[in-house]
């Protein structure tokens, strides 16, 4: 590694790839990356050690550890590539106007909502309250009021019983 990085030399390069490549494309396989796209990854690798052997320093890393932590960088970007969405897969422009009707509904049930949570006891509307819009899980609800789990899951079901049969009925 140090003939490359030093010298830029071809020979030791080519015996680097002769030993790394195979064993990189196995690296990759092994977390899951199909063979064909492995292949191309190892390319890029070894293209990167040739290409950024400058950076490689003895005192901090071995070659081998060197190398794959470049193919387990690889990997890592592979993977966040193929989940970002493609540009032509955005949706471009302003969004549709939304239809007045619809908007007319929305603002009836959200009116609806309000009056029938206002209409719960206070003990089930505050826990309802804090699981929802405080974005609390029940257990901690439980630890922050001193109410055993099961009273807080109890109270939140009827309570949502209710806000349900409530909804329904109106």
């Amino acid at each position: 590694m140090l003939a490359v990085r030093d010298r830029a030399d071809r020979a030791a390069f080519a015996q680097l790839f002769a030993h790394f490549a195979p064993r990189v494309k196995a690296f990759l396989m092994k977390g899951g990356t199909p063979a064909a796209e492995a292949e191309d990854h190892a390319q890029e690798v070894m293209t990167t050690l040739w290409h950024k052997a400058d950076l490689f320093d003895p005192a901090r890393a071995s070659v081998a550890t060197w190398v794959f932590t470049i193919a387990r960088n690889r990997r890592i970007d592979a993977i966040r590539r193929a989940r970002r969405p493609e540009p032509e897969d955005l949706p471009w422009g302003p969004a549709p106007e939304p239809d007045p009707a619809d908007m007319l509904a929305l603002a009836q049930d959200s009116a609806r909502l309000g009056d029938a949570l206002r209409a719960l006891p206070e003990a089930q509307r505050s826990l309802v309250e804090r699981a929802y819009w405080g974005e609390e899980s029940q257990t901690e609800i439980a630890a922050a009021t001193g109410l055993p789990l099961g009273t807080i899951k109890s109270r939140i079901r009827l309570a949502l019983d209710r806000l349900r049969h409530e909804m329904k009925a109106t």
